[in-house]
């Protein structure tokens, strides 16, 4: 099988702020071990993947970045995103790419910052969905069992009854992506049990995207072939139009919400998505009130508290369910429930026009 890794790094990480800023977002850090999460990524592909087909797709100052990271990734597989226009654009030019060399060639669009605890796992699943991807008739995504009711989390809603079966493993026909919930209604979801949170992640085969696209989103298919133009011809400037004129809209709303004969893999292999500074609290190792450290700390009568502070002692006193993450010019404080309100910081920043901040 021609498998095709392509990883989305293009990301700004906002709501790893202050230590993921524009400059260096989230996946360029070692925010789950001593590596970066890009290396973190790349390194569990290997064992299965040959390097010269893993590519990636950001900007050009982030493409320097993983060039820097990664210097064993051919040239060929660093492309550039004239701009940021979401993950349609970005995949159908990833995807166009591979079409030219091989249209009957599967296509793994994966995130660049995700954690996956177990890679054995992960890779012998990713192999099932391909192999489901090169049937030739479906698009191909992973749902993760949900272990509490998200609202921060899009779900699928999937069929239970009478998978089909891929090397064994069974996948799901999808019957509906469903937006981000409020909690009553991911309430309803983790009851049913047939709703699975949204990866992100994504396989089908290069002729079959281009298909899918034609028939559910028509108004993307001059683009792509123009994406295609332009790739034949090397042309960059041309590139640079196609993404000047193309609607900004992720991959999910584009195409993967409207295609039919959809699949969905269970993702079972450790995953999280690394949102926020409140989940590396399940990541990082605990003390024995449950706080996760990272910088000398003194916690008295301190529990679930979070703490990112490597170059001074910090203390905490009598506080719960604090995030506490301390750069060279910036400091966070919230509440571990608030922290996906991070973001809204970088909007007043912006608008305040405070850009030494971002």
């Amino acid at each position: 099988m021609d498998l095709h890794i392509v990883i989305m790094a293009g990301g700004s990480g906002t709501r790893f702020w202050p230590l993921s800023r524009q400059k260096k977002p989230k996946q360029f850090l070692p925010v789950i071990s001593e590596k970066t999460m890009i290396e973190e990524t790349v390194g569990r592909l290997l064992p299965r993947i040959p390097i010269n087909n893993i590519s990636f797709i950001a900007n050009s100052q982030q493409t320097e970045v993983i060039k820097s990271l990664l210097p064993l990734i051919p040239e060929k597989n660093l492309l550039v995103e004239p701009q940021g226009k979401n993950t349609a654009p970005s995949l159908m030019l990833a995807t166009a790419q591979v079409f030219l060399q091989n249209p009957k060639a599967v296509v793994a669009a994966l995130p660049a910052d995700h954690l996956i605890q177990d890679s054995t796992l992960f890779l012998k699943k990713l192999e099932a969905a391909a192999a489901a991807a090169s049937s030739g008739q479906h698009l191909i995504t992973f749902g993760v069992p949900p272990t509490y009711p998200a609202t921060g989390y899009g779900y699928i809603q999937f069929t239970l009854e009478n998978p089909l079966r891929f090397r064994e493993e069974p996948f799901h026909p999808v019957q509906q992506f469903k937006e981000k919930p409020d909690l009553e209604q991911a309430e309803v979801f983790l009851e049913r049990g047939n709703y699975y949170w949204n990866s992100g992640m994504f396989l089908w085969q290069a002729d079959v995207f281009a298909r899918k696209l034609e028939q559910h989103a028509s108004s993307l298919f001059p683009f792509w072939k123009r994406m295609l133009e332009a790739i034949r011809d090397n042309d960059a400037s041309h590139i640079a139009s196609v993404f000047e004129e193309i609607p900004s809209i992720s991959i999910d709303y584009a195409l993967m919400e409207k295609a039919e004969g959809t699949l969905m893999g269970k993702g079972d292999f450790g995953w999280s998505d690394v949102g926020a500074w409140s989940s590396l609290l399940d990541i990082w190792p605990q003390d024995g009130q449950g706080n996760a450290l990272k910088g000398e700390t003194a916690a008295l009568d301190a529990r679930c508290c979070l703490v990112y502070n490597p170059h001074k002692f910090t203390a905490l006193i009598g506080v719960q369910d604090l995030i506490v993450v301390d750069t060279d010019d910036a400091l966070l404080v919230d509440h571990k429930d608030q922290d996906q309100r991070v973001k809204d910081v970088i909007e007043m920043l912006k608008q305040k026009g405070k850009n030494e901040y971002l």
